[in-house]
């Protein structure tokens, strides 16, 4: 029982980090009451690797 809760609580989370991710560093804007937190996430997205345009394929069955 106390696992349920645990992983519940960490899930709920990660959800509330994505929400305020896509609300606020998503888009360009400080976030309020936390700005460390914003800069945080910042920073974690930065480091993670992106596909530029020039190195995106096209994977559909089309051709």
């Amino acid at each position: 029982m106390l696992f349920i809760v645990v992983a519940m609580l960490v899930i709920l989370l990660l959800a509330g980090l994505v929400v305020v991710y896509a609300a606020y560093p998503g888009r360009g804007q400080r976030t309020p009451y936390a700005p460390w937190l914003g800069e945080a996430m910042e920073k974690a997205a930065d480091a993670l690797p992106t596909v530029e345009s020039e190195e995106q394929r096209d994977w559909s069955l089309r051709r």
